[in-house]
């Protein structure tokens, strides 16, 4: 009886302009024959904010422990112009 588990990405969606959602999926098999199943959601966004006053710092979210497909999304949407767009719109959000 050898029992394994294994996680996979089963969604990859970019949501607005900038959220890139993942599902990954933590599957538990016994004997190559599938037990249990469950899903965990998070979501990527550009960068990580703050601000210290008037003073905004942004910084880049690493993405290195991702899955590779998630990197590839997110390094396509996540374009210039559109990081320029994230910047700017959280900089315009109340504190």
């Amino acid at each position: 009886m050898a029992i394994t588990k294994t996680t996979e990405v089963s969604k990859i969606e970019v949501v607005g302009t900038w959220n890139v959602q993942v599902a990954t999926d933590t599957v538990i098999k016994e004997d190559s024959t599938e037990i249990s199943r469950s899903r965990h959601r998070h979501v990527l966004l550009p960068f990580s904010s703050s601000v210290d006053g008037t003073t905004w710092t942004h910084t880049a979210t690493d993405i290195s422990a991702e899955a590779s497909e998630v990197q590839a999304i997110a390094n396509a949407v996540w374009i210039d112009t559109v990081k320029a767009a994230y910047k700017t719109w959280k900089e315009a959000q109340e504190v």
